[in-house]
């Protein structure tokens, strides 16, 4: 299985800090999280920066079981 590690308000809209998929490709790890987690998640999904391993991702990527998929919000401060 593959994790899924949400940061800041995407941990907030999932409701939890990380899950795990059976999935093969990034892309399948973030509609499986959708569908888990509702349109409030895509919309922050939808900002975020995804991350397979701590390396920058695109949604052909493939993940293997242990991987580790992060979703990484705008983060803003002052």
């Amino acid at each position: 299985m593959t994790r899924l590690l949400l940061l800041g308000p995407a941990r907030e809209a999932a409701g939890v800090r990380h899950d795990e998929f059976d999935a093969s490709t990034v892309d399948e790890v973030l509609r499986l999280a959708i569908e888990r987690y509702g349109a409030h998640f895509e919309r922050i999904l939808a900002v975020s920066q995804v991350w397979v391993n701590g390396e920058v991702a695109t949604p052909s990527d493939p993940v293997h079981p242990n991987d580790e998929v992060e979703v990484l919000p705008p983060v803003s401060g002052g």
